[in-house]
């Protein structure tokens, strides 16, 4: 049988959805909602589906398996109530939200109706985070350096915070995932940050934050988003006897032997696609990011962005 999915929004990130599922299988993107018409019709022709112009249109017009939810992080919230209320399984870009109360009561909603979720947080499903976790097996983590420096995205909701929750919440809260992932639970930390004239909108065009582990591994995580390009993004980690430098391409290491890299063998976003839609048909169970533990990673986002405006601690 076809799993058909719809999907809301049509941004670059959908594009990279709707392109990795249509290579699935047995998957149809059934349909594609967004308000502006054009962006709509131009994804929708790529996948072979109906556009549409807002959620509520998709969800009464079409017979769905499942539905990805890629908006800007200030329109989460109706239409993953919708889903929880018609039982659709749901794949939900990062982040969450521009807030904690929004995140977390859809995560009270979404456990209530134990419903089959995802969270886009991609970088879980790089191979090489997979390899790094073996590398640190035997070696835990003792510092973690993470780092997002990069221009603003050209996009208009971005750069306002009430709209994007500001690059710590809306970008390097992958990095923070990560630091999870290898390292475990914050137990705090603090987090300062600032303003220029020079930075877009009214976000945050600085932030540092240095974190404790449960775990006594420390961490320091920076973001900015006033560079020429992204010429920084990813995380190091230094263990007995191993230093790690994870990207979204490809892992280095430094060890006894000496140093080298390894690219990754797949696109993580390919990867995740495929694991939730096996998840839906029941046919497997690698969904290594469900709304709950997503939450996890929202909420330490959040805490840090909160801190860093007046340079306070880190409330988790």
């Amino acid at each position: 049988m076809t799993t058909r999915i719809g999907v809301v929004g049509a941004g670059f990130i959908a594009g990279r959805h709707v392109e990795s599922l249509t290579a699935l299988d047995g998957v149809a993107v059934a349909g594609v909602a967004d308000p502006q018409a054009d962006r709509a019709r131009t994804l929708a022709e790529r996948a072979g589906a109906t556009a549409y112009g807002s959620w509520q249109d998709l969800l009464d017009g079409q017979d769905l398996d499942a539905l990805y939810v890629c908006v800007p992080p200030h329109q989460h919230g109706a239409v993953e109530e919708a889903a929880v209320d018609a039982g659709l399984p749901l794949f939900v870009e990062k982040p969450l939200a521009t807030d904690l109360p929004t995140a977390e009561r859809l995560a009270a909603r979404i456990e209530a109706a134990g419903l089959l979720t995802a969270v886009g947080y991609h970088w879980r499903y790089l191979d090489t985070l997979e390899q790094a976790r073996g590398l640190l097996a035997d070696a835990p983590p003792r510092l973690l350096l993470g780092a997002w420096l990069d221009k603003a995205p050209n996009v208009p909701w971005w750069a306002r915070q009430d709209q994007s929750g500001g690059q710590t919440v809306e970008q390097a809260t992958h990095l923070l995932d990560v630091g999870r992932v290898l390292a475990g639970e914050v137990a705090g930390g603090f987090a300062t940050g600032g303003r220029s004239p020079d930075g877009p909108g009214d976000v945050l065009d600085v932030c540092t934050a240095s974190l404790r582990y449960e775990s006594g591994a420390v961490g320091t995580f920076s973001n900015s988003c006033v560079a020429p390009r992204g010429y920084r993004i990813g995380v190091q980690v230094v263990a007995p006897g191993l230093g790690l430098e994870l990207t979204e391409h490809e892992l280095r290491i430094t060890d006894a032997a000496g140093e080298r890299t390894v690219p990754r063998k797949a696109d993580p976003i390919a990867v995740e696609d495929a694991a939730f839609v096996a998840a839906v048909r029941g046919e497997g169970d690698d969904v290594r990011a469900p709304y709950a533990e997503a939450l996890r990673t929202h909420r330490l986002a959040v805490a840090v962005a909160q801190a860093a405006v007046d340079g306070g601690t880190v409330q988790l």
